[in-house]
């Protein structure tokens, strides 16, 4: 690659990164996760990797076998910080609120 070309790319590559840190800090005090039991362990824990709108982009059309593997896979894959005993609470939330049966 010619010295030409890497300085462009480099800075579309960091307008890109400046692009995607200003979406993870934007204002989310009028997102609102459905009010049910463990709404705030949900919020705590699943808005601590992402935007909570993930949970309502993905409701509507995840079963509960979906969810469970869903957050299975934020645990294992992404490294959520999710204690072996809020999984289930986790998953009974997303699925009884956002699931489809």
């Amino acid at each position: 690659m010619s010295p030409e070309r890497s300085v462009p790319s480099r800075f579309g590559g960091l307008v890109a990164l400046a692009m995607l840190a200003s979406n993870a800090v934007a204002d989310e005090s009028s997102l609102r996760l459905k009010p049910a039991a463990d709404v705030e362990l949900v919020r705590a824990r699943c808005s601590s990797c992402h935007s909570i709108d993930y949970i309502q982009m993905n409701g509507g059309f995840l079963k509960r076998a979906g969810w469970d593997a869903e957050v299975r896979k934020m645990i294992k894959v992404m490294g959520a910080p999710v204690p072996d005993g809020e999984v289930e609470r986790i998953i009974e939330y997303l699925a009884t609120q956002y699931g489809v049966p």
